[in-house]
């Protein structure tokens, strides 16, 4: 089919194509490393959930290509480890490496900074937030215990994506997200847009709705409420939109290839094409949150240049 005769169904192909293009990313990126700290349990149940959960990430993130993974639980959970780890990932990591930064466990909050509970002196936020300024990859914080809502404002930084399982700190119970959230990694469903790539925006999306069918079905009063935040600023969001501004970033964010992405991302001779369909795709993302600005006819312009662009990318892959 010619790429102008494409222009309509690559509308409707467009979600499908958005993130099957970030295998580019991890492809083309020197390292992607996923480091997962476990905290404190305080109980057995908590302790050996924690753990599991750690254990469940570390096999999941090793299927994926050119990833480093880093797993951090236990009596290795110290904030001495964990300084030395991210330490480590400031001298290690480029600019064009990826970082994805997943905490398991419980949190405290003081009204003033949020805590994470490990093995002897907790780590902060602050500490946190300081440690990471100082690694040049891009990075996704998953901050999944509770209280972790506290830790937004001081975790939040431009082309930054976090996720955080609570609103606020004063939501301190146990949190179910993590389950969720690890759930979304296996489930075909997470992928809403079927290409192959789980990326920051659905895992939360689907752990999202999971957290809060899971006290819906129970008839429990929600004690966590997920929230998104990747522009820099604000509260976070538990439905990132154009309209609020929230999830450009975490939908480009790669978090798990699958099937045939994963062959994809290994052949050579695919990665110029498949950066060039990650260009043209951010330029439409782009695009996409502009169009409230611009005339409709530039838009339509713009957006039908950028789609034949992209079909011809496409095609060129597909042979």
């Amino acid at each position: 089919m010619a790429a102008a005769q494409k222009v309509g169904c690559d509308l409707k192909r467009l979600s499908y194509t958005a993130a099957i293009l970030l295998t580019a990313a991890s492809a083309l990126r020197a390292e992607t490393f996923y480091l997962t700290i476990a905290g404190l349990g305080g109980e057995q149940e908590y302790e050996q959930r924690f753990a599991g959960w750690a254990s469940d990430l570390d096999k999941i993130f090793k299927s994926e290509p050119g990833a480093q993974v880093i797993t951090m639980s236990g009596p290795q959970a110290t904030r001495t480890n964990i300084q030395a780890k991210l330490g480590d990932l400031a001298k290690q990591a480029k600019a064009e490496d990826h970082l994805v930064l997943l905490l398991i466990g419980h949190g405290s909050f003081d009204e003033s900074d949020y805590k994470f509970n490990i093995p002897g002196p907790d780590i902060t936020a602050t500490e946190l937030a300081s440690l990471l300024d100082k690694i040049p990859a891009q990075q996704t914080v998953i901050d999944m215990t509770s209280a972790s809502g506290g830790a937004i404002p001081i975790l939040q930084k431009s082309k930054r994506v976090l996720i955080t399982a609570t609103k606020a700190g004063t939501e301190k119970n146990a949190t179910v997200f993590p389950r969720y959230f690890i759930e979304g990694l296996r489930d075909p469903a997470a992928d809403a847009d079927k290409n192959e790539v789980i990326t920051a925006l659905e895992a939360f999306r689907y752990a999202e709705a999971k957290t809060a069918k899971f006290y819906e079905e129970l008839k429990r009063l929600s004690t966590e409420h997920p929230l998104l935040e990747d522009i820099g600023k604000g509260e976070g969001v538990k439905t990132p939109s154009v309209e609020n501004g929230e999830g450009l970033l975490a939908g480009r964010f790669a978090l798990l290839h699958t099937g045939s992405a994963v062959a994809m991302a290994k052949d050579p001779a695919k990665q110029k094409l498949l950066k060039e369909k990650e260009d043209l795709e951010e330029k439409i993302d782009e695009l996409k949150y502009r169009k409230a600005s611009m005339a409709v006819a530039e838009y339509r312009q713009e957006l039908t240049k950028l789609l034949v662009d992209l079909a011809k990318t496409q095609e060129a892959l597909d042979k």
